[in-house]
């Protein structure tokens, strides 16, 4: 039963079954008026049947928003993700992480406009997504009530869903009758797959899981070369073609996909405490991540790329547990956004059979030098004398460490 009376409350609607059912069960629990937002991240749906099933039950015109906000996905959330080379756990690169933060913001901005006093989501309750839409409402409204209906309710099967769908005349598509054979989430950068045929990591996952990526087996036998540009810190233009963040990520979907780029089969530790299982294609992503480091490597000092690399595990973490507005984040992202100031240049990549390797990278502000490195005689700015006295002195505690072994040894 509802803990406290709320007179209108904004829920994360994407019009499948389960938001469907949340919506009318938040209705007759709580008989408050439910606000649907409907955020368009790029998951590739068409997002006016959401707007049209809300209608269907009962929401006013008004109080239904659908909201295209991939540019701001891709400008405000991805890119300054990206510019940290965030990678959960060596390999996860935060694709469900990282939308969650933006879908409750406009979530809030909506209570805010509508005068709701109460946000909800359809996350579970074992999951991390609960965690993360949660500590977003509250560090963006401190005293906002939510509501999560999978902690509440008693719908805890496939049937008892189904139940109260057919019961409060919520309609069913014909194949949600059936149990899914996986969970699946996607957005513009990325789509994860998880819970019942992979459930089992001994067994490899079936080749109908993977909806972003073709196999790398299937790809094309020659290799496709392209260059992206950047511009401190965040790409801006393939093949010398400028395009907008959502844009420019799209096509290194389209590219990704078509070369087999992008797959991951993980088994990750979710913040509240258990491992789980999930397929993820970032086909865009993975070029992307690995673009910026080839850009990286010739205009960041190596003391700064150090400390900056250092610092990612934790910036990672951050994402993927959910502090996105935290302070510690904010801290981090400006001392990474700092280090981005002369990230800017070309990089040349090979994307050949679910790889990509850089192959080629050029910038104004690089400080490769060539004369510095090379095998050849002539480079005035280094003297090979100076590395005696170099090495000797980082030697120093090396040598102390060593005389005191020999004396113990006697």
């Amino acid at each position: 039963m509802a803990e406290q009376k709320v007179k209108r409350v904004v829920l994360a609607y994407s019009g499948g079954l389960d938001t469907s059912v949340i919506l009318k069960w938040l209705q007759t629990t709580y008989g408050c008026e439910v606000v649907t937002f409907t955020a368009d991240l790029g998951q590739g749906e068409e997002l006016e049947p959401a707007r049209k099933k809300a209608q269907l039950l009962g929401i006013k015109s008004e109080h239904i928003f659908v909201e295209d906000v991939r540019e701001e996905f891709v400008r405000d959330y991805v890119f300054p993700m990206f510019r940290a080379n965030a990678i959960y756990e060596g390999l996860y690169l935060l694709g469900t992480s990282i939308a969650r933060p933006l879908i409750a913001k406009k979530q809030i901005e909506i209570a805010r406009q509508v005068g709701a006093d109460a946000v909800a989501h359809g996350a579970t309750g074992k999951g991390n997504d609960q965690v993360r839409f949660e500590l977003a409402y509250y560090a963006l409204e401190p005293n906002i009530k939510i509501i999560a209906p999978w902690r509440e309710w008693d719908l805890a099967s496939r049937t008892r869903l189904l139940q109260f769908a057919e019961q409060h005349q919520i309609p069913i598509a014909k194949d949600k009758r059936g149990e899914a054979p996986f969970s699946v989430d996607a957005n513009l950068l990325h789509s994860s797959s998880e819970g019942k045929v992979l459930e089992d990591p001994s067994i490899e996952a079936p080749e109908s899981v993977y909806m972003r990526t073709i196999g790398p087996e299937e790809a094309p036998d020659k290799a496709t070369v392209i260059t992206v540009d950047f511009e401190k810190g965040d790409p801006v233009a393939i093949d010398g073609v400028k395009m907008s963040p959502a844009t420019l990520l799209t096509k290194l979907n389209e590219l990704g996909r078509a070369n087999g780029i992008g797959r991951l089969d993980l088994v990750e530790n979710r913040f509240v405490g258990m491992k789980s299982r999930g397929i993820y294609e970032t086909p865009g992503g993975t070029i992307l991540w690995k673009a910026h480091r080839g850009i990286e490597s010739i205009t960041l000092d190596r003391e700064a790329a150090h400390l900056k690399d250092s610092l990612m595990p934790k910036y990672a973490e951050l994402v993927y547990y959910g502090f996105w507005f935290a302070p510690e984040r904010e801290m981090l992202q400006a001392l990474i956004d700092k280090s981005q100031e002369f990230v800017t240049g070309q990089v040349k990549l090979k994307l050949y059979k679910g790889n990509v390797d850089v192959i080629g990278r050029e910038s104004p502000y690089s400080l490769y030098d060539q004369e510095l490195v090379t095998f050849e005689e002539g480079a005035v700015a280094y003297d090979h004398r100076d590395a005696q006295g170099f090495i000797k002195l980082n030697a120093l505690r090396l040598r102390t460490y060593g005389m005191r072994a020999r004396k113990t040894a006697k």
